[in-house]
């Protein structure tokens, strides 16, 4: 009661069903290739239109290629996908930032760089990922496609409230540790289940602490612990953040929207179904070395032993480490790297590309270590340059790549190849998630850059 998730979702209630879900109105959605032809498919076999068209947005992240964007992509799915894509977007009438189109990017990029997630806002898209503009202080998590044209027709959709949870985070970071370890660190704990049916505010010093872009680290990394989603409340550093991109209000409008935003904080007599909290102190840089998000470790740790699982898990934690190629109780430092993968919504964004950078300056690539660098989106792509990191980035024989979501799924040509271990900053590392056979090591911007330069697991402390 009185959470910020309950102020923000019972102010979009448009009615609630008796003993069943509510209707909850919708501010914004977000459409990508992949989830949403049926769903546009099907507004046109009832021959609707979209109710509020400039509320959604279209790009296409998934399918695109991240090299010759200005050619025609070469795989037939994807190009179809891509095409379709522009199409309906067009058919319909709504916003779409196309290939090569400077507002294009990872949806969940380009979303709050360009002002368009704000706070207080209920934002969804058919993609588990949406829960990264909880960082701006908005209510945001993933739909189905039929659950996709349910608010193309409407700009509305059914759902059950999810209970709410805090997760606060005291104390101070260590050196080398980043928002992606702290969220590593979460998971571990709680599993990957162990938030599911919940909405998460993340709090605390920590948490107050992370600029915005770890703070949509955090949140992008929610739903990998089974939450719905997760948000943080939005203050100053916020507002700053917001103040003059593309699509945020302006003049009067950004004075009463700031007023308005200031409100969006749990009240002091909050009370949420689960509370948890945990010691900064207690994170260091992580590395996952299984098969789900939540089989994690801090890097100077050892694989656990069997005898420390539980016996009805212990059958497949030894076949995700036979899939691994891993042991119980080895080290991950020092295990040889084949592939290193910078980017993903979860570690595209400006910030994560200075980190990498910082590691890297002054040294080289590892001969033997193939390495894509994706930006999220052209805006990022534009900092990377007006930064000069590119340039340390090529002197240290690194390429910076064309933007999408690249080697952080299987569905474009970016594919870690059967049997590679690649050491990737993106948010998933299920069995064949980034091709058929690869292995996933997840990891920080930071602990990437140190596997690409020395070509094995590496406590990026002591390249700092």
């Amino acid at each position: 009661m009185n959470t910020l998730f309950d102020k923000i979702w019972d102010k979009h209630v448009v009615q609630v069903v008796d003993d069943g879900p509510t209707q909850l109105y919708i501010d914004r959605l977000y459409c990508h290739e992949v989830t949403s032809p049926q769903a546009f498919a099907g507004m046109r076999a009832r021959g609707i239109k979209c109710f509020r068209p400039e509320q959604i947005f279209c790009m296409p992240d998934h399918n695109t290629p991240t090299h010759d964007q200005d050619k025609p992509i070469e795989d037939p799915v994807s190009k179809t996908q891509v095409d379709t894509l522009a199409k309906n977007a067009a058919d319909f009438g709504l916003n779409h930032f196309g290939m090569m189109n400077q507002k294009n990017g990872i949806i969940h990029v380009v979303g709050p760089e360009r002002g368009l997630s704000l706070p207080g806002m209920t934002i969804v898209c058919g993609d588990s990922h949406t829960s990264t503009h909880g960082a701006m202080g908005a209510v945001a998590f993933g739909i189905g496609t039929s659950e996709v044209e349910m608010v193309m027709a409407s700009q509305c959709i059914l759902q059950s409230k999810p209970k709410s949870m805090r997760i606060n985070i005291e104390g101070t970071l260590q050196k080398g540790v980043t928002a992606k370890d702290v969220a590593l660190y979460l998971m571990a704990q709680l599993t990957t289940s162990g938030a599911t049916g919940y909405f998460v505010e993340y709090s605390g010093s920590v948490v107050r602490d992370l600029s915005m872009e770890g703070r949509l680290t955090l949140c992008n990394l929610s739903i990998e612990m089974g939450a719905r989603g997760g948000f943080v409340a939005p203050d100053e550093k916020t507002f700053e953040y917001i103040k003059g991109r593309e699509y945020a209000p302006k003049g009067e409008e950004w004075d009463k929207a700031v007023e308005y935003w200031k409100t969006l904080k749990s009240g002091d007599d909050a009370v949420f179904d689960k509370e948890l909290t945990y010691n900064a102190a207690d994170i260091e840089p992580r590395v996952t070395y299984g098969t789900n998000p939540g089989m994690g470790i801090g890097i100077t740790e050892t694989i656990p032993a069997v005898e420390t699982i539980d016996e009805a898990g212990r059958a497949s934690y030894l076949k995700s480490l036979g899939y691994m190629g891993f042991n119980p109780g080895e080290k991950m430092l020092g295990k040889k790297v084949d592939y290193v993968f910078l980017g993903a919504c979860t570690n595209g964004r400006i910030e994560d590309f200075r980190a990498f950078a910082s590691i890297v300056k002054g040294k080289k690539k590892a001969d033997d270590v193939v390495a894509w660098l994706v930006p999220g989106s052209w805006m990022v792509d534009a900092q990377i340059r007006e930064e000069g990191l590119d340039k340390v980035l090529e002197e240290a024989g690194f390429e910076i790549r064309q933007p999408g979501c690249s080697a952080c799924l299987a569905m474009n040509d970016d594919k870690i190849p059967a049997g590679k271990l690649s050491v990737s900053t993106s948010n998933r590392n299920f069995e064949g998630r980034q091709g058929p056979g690869a292995r996933t090591v997840l990891a920080s911007p930071l602990v990437a850059a140190a596997a690409a330069v020395t070509g094995v697991i590496t406590d990026p402390r002591e390249m700092m």
